[in-house]
């Protein structure tokens, strides 16, 4: 399996939610389970098959926080040192030649991306882009709206 990049913050919330799930989240169905159980027929039991079904999730998405957590290759992007350029975990500003308009992204991995949070994705088209470039240099992304143009005003590491 390759490495997936990450940010060490990203990485940070993956192994609080997988704590969470194993120390919280399983015996606590575990118990709904028992408790169901308990109620005597299984085949009509609604709350059993509930139960059942949260455990499923659990343990699914237990194993699917293990598999990233192990390919997962940490950056911890106050580390870093690329000259100015745009790298995985940067944090860019930039200007939208169009309107003016002054935007700010982080480039993290495709699990922490949350544009609300001004995250992207390294894979999504405006993180692709900026890959290599640094301030003052003006960058073409294919948006779904068409072609927008953005000077690269600031990148920092934090």
């Amino acid at each position: 399996m390759s490495s997936v990049p990450i940010t060490k913050h990203g990485a940070e919330l993956l192994k609080e939610e997988l704590a969470r799930l194993k120390s919280k989240d399983r015996p606590a169905v575990i118990n709904a389970i028992s408790e169901a159980r308990a109620q005597g027929d299984l085949s009509e039991n609604a709350e059993y098959d509930a139960a059942k079904e949260r455990q499923s999730f659990i343990e699914g998405r237990i194993a699917d926080l293990e598999g990233k957590l192990s390919a997962a290759q940490i950056i911890d992007p106050a580390l870093l040192d690329a000259d100015g350029r745009i790298v995985f975990g940067s944090t860019v500003r930039l200007e939208d030649m169009e309107s003016g308009e002054e935007v700010t992204y982080q480039i993290v991995g495709v699990d922490e991306a949350d544009l609300k949070d001004k995250k992207v994705s390294i894979t999504s088209p405006i993180a692709r882009a900026l890959i290599g470039k640094s301030a003052g240099d003006v960058v073409e992304v294919q948006a779904p709206a068409g072609i927008r143009e953005y000077e690269v005003l600031e990148v920092r590491y934090i």
